[in-house]
């Protein structure tokens, strides 16, 4: 297939906001695909390269003045091909000898597949082709139910080979991808909930009630001796935690994969602030701050899969394997108890409680209201779009900051707000520090940003507004943290801001 194929693609996706309409656009391109084609263009559609970071930044590509090509000639094959071979020189003379094969791509590529080749070498192609589109639109392309894919997606953690999987084997090739002891699972995640009253409610009070920590998700795997750690984004920080991974090594089991949080504590045994538990998983060895594990879910235990067995189960399952390291939880309270524990955890200096369904099955993703989060104040994950600078006490410093909600149909972030307040000196010196090296454009006040950063913002509710594109405002919002766990992926939609409106609004 043409590369330029892609790339028209790409671009229809990029121009509409309907989540239906970029699904129907990467559909009619994964049914036209050659099976070797298949995993290097979802990959690309995703943003990323098969071959991970290449050494090639924005300037060497930039420096690169030959003309470019009139019409697209090149092939998917032959762009891999050369990308591949970029990948892999390496030792002396490696720099010229990468420049002279991207001057070869680039005097065969059109002016419009050299700038998607740049956004994707560079980390900053954006076309909307989010996991969710995606998943949906392979699902499609294959004539499948989307439940058999997101499933194999949630065990492989990887698009292109379940798209392989779906377009080449159909759902029997889906079936093939279990649960194996060391690849990372895609975590379950939670939905706000409105309050813990209505929470219990909804689900009968047949529910566990865990405290929601502030710490950082893990998920562990131990096979004998071998043990894996990763985060929520399925990186792998095993290296990093050698304290985590000596306790895991003692538990009383052959094999085990479990789901929770870790953080840091101080003498009192109250946590650290979030950024200290954080500032751990860049380490390559340990330091005097060491890291506690909480667990909250077991999904496989000696051998026997726990992902389709009721929450129920599963924390039988962990009560058998680490009981002395759960997450301080209730099971089947009433509702006075589950408010007492929401107290409780909110005084020994937690962010609230987790309320989840009994009966639910483990799935990666938002899956309804079967586990959702309670805190005492509204809390938003945002992407960060841009800074002004500063002025007065904060003159030549990056300020006030530009707010974008996520597009649940894989849009741009849409904007909802700005705010300054919340930032210590140490948050401003680090944004002005920190944002220059992800900027894509700027003028005289303020500093545009790639998508590429999350803050967790407080605030006190939203109000309609015309002045954002989305039609809703933040109110009172002030900054909590960074969220360098997360990915702009995992920010929360505009749907959720909209939620949040005054009733008066």
């Amino acid at each position: 297939m043409l590369f330029t194929r892609i790339i028209d693609t790409s671009s229809a996706v990029g121009a509409t906001r309907s989540r239906k309409a970029k699904t129907e656009a990467l559909r009619l391109l994964l049914a036209d695909l050659q099976s070797a084609d298949v995993s290097v263009v979802v990959s690309w559609l995703s943003g990323e390269l098969p071959q991970g970071r290449i050494g090639v930044g924005w300037r060497t590509l930039a420096d690169i003045d030959v003309p470019a090509a009139p019409d697209g000639v090149l092939t998917v094959s032959e762009v891999d091909d050369a990308v591949t071979a970029v990948a892999s020189t390496s030792g002396p003379g490696s720099a010229a000898r990468r420049r002279e094969l991207l001057v070869d791509l680039w005097a065969s590529a059109t002016v419009q597949e050299r700038k998607f080749l740049v956004g994707l070498m560079t980390g900053e192609l954006r076309q909307g082709a989010l996991e969710g589109v995606m998943t949906d639109a392979i699902a499609k392309a294959a004539g499948l139910d989307s439940g058999p894919v997101r499933r194999a997606f949630m065990l492989s953690g990887r698009l292109d080979a379940t798209a392989v999987a779906a377009l080449n084997g159909g759902e029997e090739a889906l079936a093939g991808f279990g649960l194996q002891v060391g690849r990372p699972v895609r975590p379950m995640l939670a939905s706000p909930a409105e309050t813990l009253a209505s929470a219990w409610a909804d689900m009968g009070g047949d529910v566990s009630v865990e405290y929601k920590l502030d710490g950082a998700r893990i998920q562990v795997h131990k096979l004998g001796d071998d043990v894996h750690i990763y985060t929520r984004t399925l990186r792998e920080i095993t290296d990093g935690v050698p304290e985590l991974v000596e306790l895991i090594r003692t538990l009383p089991c052959e094999s085990v994969v479990l789901d929770g949080e870790t953080l840091a504590l101080n003498d009192g045994g109250r946590p650290r602030p979030f950024q200290e538990t954080m500032s751990r998983f860049g380490a390559q060895s340990a330091h005097e701050l060491l890291l506690q594990p909480y667990f909250f879910d077991c999904i496989h235990l000696d051998g026997v899969d726990l992902l389709d067995e009721p929450l129920e189960r599963r924390l039988d399952a962990l009560e058998r394997v680490a009981p002395q390291h759960r997450i301080p939880s209730l099971v089947r309270p009433d509702a006075d108890s589950a408010a007492a524990h929401f107290d409780a955890a909110l005084d020994e200096g937690h962010e609230g409680v987790m309320i989840k369904s009994l009966s639910s099955i483990y799935a990666a993703g938002r899956r309804g209201k079967d586990w959702q989060k309670v805190k005492p104040e509204h809390t938003l994950d945002l992407v960060v779009l841009a800074a002004e600078w500063g002025y007065g006490r904060r003159t030549g410093w990056l300020s006030n900051l530009h707010l974008g909600a996520r597009d649940p149909d894989g849009g741009d972030p849409i904007m909802v707000g700005k705010t300054f307040k919340g930032l210590t000196d140490a948050l401003l010196q680090w944004q002005t520090e920190e944002f220059p090296k992800h900027e894509r454009s700027r003028d005289e006040h303020t500093v545009y940003l790639n998508s590429e950063l999350v803050v967790e913002i407080e605030l006190d509710g939203a109000q309609t507004s015309s002045r954002y594109p989305g039609g809703v405002a933040l109110r009172f919002a002030r900054v909590l943290r960074y969220r360098p766990d997360k990915t702009p992926a995992e920010a929360d939609t505009i749907d959720a801001v909209r939620a949040l409106l005054m009733p008066s609004t």
